[in-house]
């Protein structure tokens, strides 16, 4: 007969769990229905396809290139959008006059604030999520090697709860009209400038999430194409967004009126939490260092495994000799094809000509004035028979990179056939000109003269000249005056 009142007593602290679950949801769908946010979402989706959308379709579908400049726009379009939504809910209470109807109800004000801002975060998410998917199912449907990127857009995803808490807590503190506006556009140019600090790769400032790699780089297709992208310094991102977004919803529940004193102690508990997230984070960021590869490595978040090359199948074209790429870049292959058939087929099958053009990843290093360097990894040829190691320019149009490749690729690959290296003979000098075809020698200098008596050779003929002299010249024995 006394087990039923011990187990109503027992039941009693899950019921009471239960019914605040209860409200809690409901308070909340109620601020969902309601929220400003979601009439914000058609301005910051014509936004996203002006300043996101569209520059980004310019780039070839890249994954890397498109998902890393895409943290950086979207992310720019979004914060002022949410932060100023946050502000102008901050101050809805006194803006209607209800401050002191609501202080009798039976939920805390935290509780209260709680739910509009996650009502604000849950609106920004979607708009986010969907105007990613739309810019990731596009490239996927062009055709892009791999699979997506994540972490830019994980980055993205965890920014908004703290652009929604930061601008309703100062909406909050300053109750007024124009918080909503000032604050928003505070928050973009904050943002902006904060990207002019970042001064090499071990910049604090890398923390900002509007950076998705080494901010001297920018889109570089060779970044995350022939190893992994890292996921350190989205890693200390995400640390740093969650961070601040505990402080600052910590923070809201910290005043006497706020809530009772349990819940005070949680504000107060969640507030130091974030508060030591955010700044390891921080200090975090500080330790990064630009890899090899053109990513950010911080030691203690980085994993080894992250620097095996990524296997892959290369993509050929069917020249004299084969040029072969990186499959991510079967959109530059005829761009690459016709900048350099002219030179192939001069130097196809002579004594030391490589027997396939195969591109090669770059090599990057932090210089002094907040430079990086881009080089080949590597030697320009090895191997018997040799192979030339192409590294494709650090353009992102088809037309810049066929520019950039008969001014360099093709001399290297000259330059690696008739010898000579940074200090060439005037008769390799010559030969090099006359295969070119340009014009760089001084005009009615000896070496210009025997280039212009080989250029005015027909291909066949010179070819043959080339089979039968190319070792003499390789060796530096060939003098202007054997120059046919």
């Amino acid at each position: 007969m006394t087990a039923h009142p011990v187990v109503s007593a027992l039941q009693e602290p899950a019921r009471r769990t239960r019914r605040a679950i209860t409200a809690a949801g409901g308070l909340l769908r109620l601020e969902i229905r309601r929220s400003v946010m979601v009439w914000m979402l058609p301005l910051v989706a014509a936004l996203f396809w002006l300043i996101t959308y569209r520059p980004n379709m310019a780039y070839p579908p890249l994954w890397n290139v498109r998902a890393m400049a895409m943290q950086t726009t979207a992310l720019a379009v979004f914060a002022p959008t949410v932060v100023g939504a946050g502000a102008w809910l901050g101050w809805r209470e006194r803006r209607h006059g209800m401050a002191d109807l609501v202080i009798g109800t039976a939920r805390p004000r935290w509780t209260r604030q709680f739910a509009t801002w996650a009502a604000i975060t849950c609106w920004a998410i979607v708009g986010y999520l969907g105007c990613v998917s739309v810019l990731y199912g596009v490239t996927a449907w062009q055709g892009a090697w791999g699979g997506p990127l994540w972490w830019p857009a994980v980055v993205g995803v965890a920014s908004m709860p703290a652009f929604a808490a930061l601008g309703f807590v100062a909406g909050v503190l300053r109750p007024s009209r124009f918080t909503a506006p000032l604050v928003a556009i505070g928050v973009f140019l904050a943002l902006q400038i904060s990207l002019q600090f970042i001064h090499g790769d071990n910049s604090y400032w890398q923390i900002s999430p509007l950076v998705a790699g080494p901010w001297e780089i920018g889109p570089d297709p060779g970044v995350a194409t022939f190893y992994r992208y890292l996921p350190d310094l989205p890693i200390a991102q995400v640390l740093f967004l969650a961070g601040l977004t505990g402080a600052l919803l910590g923070a809201l529940g910290l005043p006497a009126d706020a809530a009772g004193r349990r819940l005070r102690r949680c504000a107060a508990a969640i507030t130091a939490a974030g508060l030591v997230t955010a700044a390891t984070a921080v200090a975090l960021a500080g330790t990064g260092r630009l890899d090899a590869h053109g990513m950010i490595a911080i030691p203690i978040l980085h994993n080894a495994g992250n620097d095996r090359p990524v296997r892959y199948t290369p993509v050929c074209s069917h020249t004299p000799i084969p040029v072969c790429l990186h499959p991510a870049y079967t959109v530059y292959l005829p761009a690459v094809t016709e900048a350099l058939e002219p030179v192939l087929t001069e130097v196809a099958g002579l004594p030391g000509a490589p027997v396939r053009i195969s591109q090669t990843a770059a090599r990057y290093e932090q210089g002094p004035d907040n430079r990086v360097s881009i080089s080949r990894a590597g030697p320009p040829t090895s191997g018997t028979p040799p192979v030339f190691h192409l590294l494709l320019p650090h353009q992102t149009t088809a037309d810049e990179l066929a520019v950039e490749l008969r001014m360099d690729a093709r001399h290297s690959i000259v330059n690696s056939v008739v010898g000579g290296g940074r200090n060439p003979s005037p008769a390799q000098q010559a030969v090099t000109e006359a295969i070119l075809g340009t014009s760089t020698l001084a005009a009615g200098s000896p070496p210009a003269a025997a280039a212009q008596r080989l250029g005015a050779l027909s291909a066949a003929a010179r070819h043959v000249w080339l089979m039968e002299h190319v070792a003499a010249l390789r060796a530096g024995q060939l003098t202007l005056e054997q120059l046919s």
